[in-house]
């Protein structure tokens, strides 16, 4: 299979040039070790045994003066990430060290953060700009820039490639398999992260039917404030047999360290950070593709009214999605707004460096409103000129900019 070129590509060869160790991490699939391999002069693949072995023998790192060295999975053996801390502290050359990752490991202790030493990036499943289905015309980052930049583009992408986009997941390996492959091996690697990548962190469930109902009810709670008691109270069977509060817990800490729960977190635009802490934040996994699978819903069902209840959380999930992958290539973080009592929210947040605000609305329909339209500008009246520019989604098929000045985007046509 070809290498499809990822937003992150540019980011990592710019640090490359600079920082000594890159840390890639994410969840499993999601392309980490290709893309890194490009780089790479030497590869050591630590979930091979024997080369785990060997390179336990030799945490002097007898090897690095080759460049790039890259070691994949380096949570099977956490001490590589303190010997690669050192090497960095002894002055190792910008673009010395790869690691890749797919979990955080069971324990931390003795093992230094890197701050300062290790740069981490996050690498998400492919956006829908990066599958290669369209050409994107408008840049996030431009957006987020100067503000008020031609928005302009058309695209034949239409409701049901959004739906089908959604369920075939931003996994390189499964998102251009046929149909019901494409089912078989998300199934597959939900049931692989209860069977085996949880026990490896040291948490094997004894009631997997009960850990899989909370992933489905956490799916269901896709782009929701939902608390979590009431997932938990979803997870129950008809039985009435529910799961302990902390076992739930357990649950959300785990599927964290394996990178599966991609929550976005509130935002405030108080200048009080402990505001934004008080924010909840949306649910999401990493892919609506595995939300979809838990939840037995594929692209037919999802434009018909068995999955409609869904099509619109998941459509704002793939939409998500995109912005963080983009956000993340212009160094920009992403949140979202609701104010306290509930009378204003904004789907998506992407505040720059500068702290300039890209404010982002979600909508399943071609078509844009006044309605869809004023809790952007409301945004706009409280922060003014600290607001670069305000977008709405949509699944329709022209960029163009409102008399009111927020621009309407068709989620195919947005890039990094």
């Amino acid at each position: 299979m070809s290498y499809r070129p990822r937003t992150l590509d540019i980011q990592l060869d710019e640090l490359l040039q600079v920082a000594p160790a890159v840390a890639i991490e994410g969840p499993k699939g999601v392309g980490k070790t290709a893309t890194a391999r490009r780089r790479a002069s030497s590869v050591w693949m630590l979930d091979d045994e024997d080369q785990r072995a060997l390179l336990s023998a030799d945490l002097a790192l007898s090897f690095s003066a080759e460049k790039v060295t890259l070691i994949d999975e380096w949570q099977k053996l956490p001490r590589i990430w303190d010997a690669i801390r050192r090497q960095v502290d002894e002055d190792a050359p910008p673009g010395s060290f790869l690691l890749t990752g797919s979990a955080t490991p069971a324990s931390s202790q003795g093992t230094h953060s890197g701050a300062g030493r290790i740069l981490s990036l996050r690498m998400r499943p492919m956006a829908l700009y990066e599958r290669g289905e369209v050409t994107p015309s408008v840049s996030l980052k431009a957006l987020l820039g100067a503000g008020g930049v031609e928005v302009s583009g058309s695209t034949e992408f239409g409701g049901t490639d959004y739906m089908e986009a959604v369920a075939a997941s931003g996994f390189p390996g499964i998102a251009k398999r046929s149909a019901d492959y494409r089912e078989d091996l998300l199934e597959a690697y939900v049931q692989r992260v209860i069977d085996r990548d949880l026990p490896e962190l040291g948490f094997a469930s004894r009631r997997p039917e009960v850990l899989r109902r909370w992933l489905a009810a956490y799916a269901a709670a896709s782009s929701s404030t939902a608390k979590y008691s009431e997932i938990l109270d979803a997870t129950t069977a008809g039985d009435g047999n529910q799961p302990a509060k902390g076992t739930t817990i357990t649950y959300r800490d785990h599927l964290t360290q394996l990178w599966l729960l991609d929550p976005t977190p509130g935002w405030s635009p108080s200048l009080n950070p402990f505001t934004r802490l008080q924010q909840a934040p949306k649910h999401q996994l990493a892919d609506p593709g595995l939300a979809a699978r838990l939840l037995n819903l594929n692209a037919k069902k999802l434009a018909s009214p068995r999955g409609a209840h869904m099509a619109g959380p998941l459509f704002e999930s793939l939409a998500t999605l995109s912005v963080k992958v983009a956000a993340e290539a212009a160094r920009a973080r992403v949140g979202h707004l609701r104010t306290r009592n509930g009378d204003h929210e904004v789907d998506l947040i992407v505040e720059g460096r500068e702290g300039q605000i890209l404010g982002i609305e979600v909508k399943l329909s071609s078509s844009v409103e006044a309605s869809d339209v004023k809790h952007l500008l409301w945004l706009k009246e409280q922060l003014k000129d600290n607001v670069a520019d305000l977008v709405v989604l949509t699944t329709g098929k022209y960029a163009y900019r409102r008399e009111d000045g927020v621009a309407v985007v068709p989620l195919a046509l947005l890039g990094a």
